[in-house]
């Protein structure tokens, strides 16, 4: 069984596509979550089911600060998840309301994007003061991405999140005219990484060699690449005339079912014109990972033992170790201490 980190901030959907007086109805970690957007234009999570007849919040209204279950009216406040009106009740029953509740979760909008905090003890609300930072894009400010989609993984968080951080699986399932040909001539890479939070950090390099993308970004293109638990991978580009950053969040629905978020935020402005061709690329990009993940399921049915190998797939194992790490401390009730050192890692892709 993949063990689900709780303690993190995951990406519930982006802004864009949740309007105000909307709701939306998520399994977050195997949890029923409820998103919605308030008039004035806040967002909120909370448990979605009613405690009265166990129907789906999501199936209601908002009105006010309020979610309305549609089953019996029972109003629930979308700040704090307590109950604020039973309908039926008569003036003579004395009901405390403020005993009757569902769980609420801390739900910022940030950069375009929709997080849900996930606490390590549900039910309840932690101090906003404890929790961790969502992760910042740099060099955008409050910009939302011009690039984003959602693609569900028919496999568990860990199959998806080593996937995608596989780095010699790029000249055989991503290859497009307009990225780079099959069957190329690997080429011997040496990369230098650093622990970076609950993770690593690629250290920034020149892309002497790419794909014709990279053009567009000037001379000298450099790019830094961080990984961190639970599943947040920001790779910055930059070049001498503009940037690009590029957000993958991976949001585990149940055990066996993953959401892969790709945001794509950049300092062109005169590319307005063509997101719906970089979406297109981008969709064409995150779907050929989605579908060779989906032909690996069909060895994976059988349970076979797998080989990870130096140098190509140690930062496989490092995901591994750092969950194993994260998951030690909270059994423990100790602070998380990065267990991983400086490395240089040789492979050829």
């Amino acid at each position: 069984m993949t063990a689900l980190l709780k303690g993190f901030w995951y990406v519930a959907l982006p802004g864009g596509g949740l309007g105000r007086g909307r709701m939306v109805a998520k399994s977050l970690l195997g949890e029923p979550v409820v998103v919605g957007r308030r008039e004035d234009g806040g967002v909120f999570a909370l448990r979605n089911i009613c405690p009265h007849r166990g129907i789906p919040l999501h199936h209601g209204w908002l009105e006010g600060g309020d979610v309305v279950c549609c089953y019996h009216g029972w109003r629930f406040g979308t700040e704090h998840g307590r109950c604020t009106a039973i309908p039926s009740l008569t003036d003579d029953q004395d009901i405390h309301l403020d005993r009757i509740g569902v769980t609420s979760y801390p739900c910022r909008e940030h950069q375009g994007n929709v997080w849900v905090y996930l606490p390590e003890d549900s039910p309840g609300v932690p101090d906003a003061g404890v929790l961790p930072e969502i992760p910042t894009m740099p060099g955008v400010g409050g910009w939302a991405p011009q690039v984003s989609l959602a693609m569900d993984f028919a496999c568990d968080v860990d199959h998806a999140v080593v996937g995608l951080m596989d780095p010699t699986h790029l000249g055989y399932v991503h290859t497009s005219w307009w990225w780079q040909k099959r069957n190329r001539e690997p080429r011997v890479k040496e990369k230098h990484y650093v622990p970076f939070g609950t993770g690593f950090r690629l250290e920034r390099h020149e892309l002497k060699q790419g794909g014709r993308l990279y053009r567009l970004l000037g001379r000298h293109v450099t790019t830094e690449i961080t990984f961190q638990l639970p599943g947040i991978r920001v790779e910055h580009i930059q070049g001498d005339r503009h940037s690009v950053v590029a957000l993958t969040a991976i949001t585990p629905l149940t055990e066996h079912t993953t959401e892969v978020h790709q945001f794509v935020y950049w300092t062109m402005s005169w590319m307005r014109p063509f997101r719906p061709v970089a979406q297109r690329l981008a969709r064409t990009f995150l779907g050929q990972d989605r579908d060779v993940v989906v032909r690996q399921e069909a060895g994976l049915a059988y349970d076979p033992p797998l080989i990870l190998i130096d140098d190509a797939d140690t930062q496989a194992k490092w995901y591994y170790r750092l969950k194993q790490q994260y998951l030690k401390s909270q059994r423990d009730g100790t602070a998380f201490d990065n267990p991983l050192r400086p490395q240089i890692l040789r492979y050829r892709s």
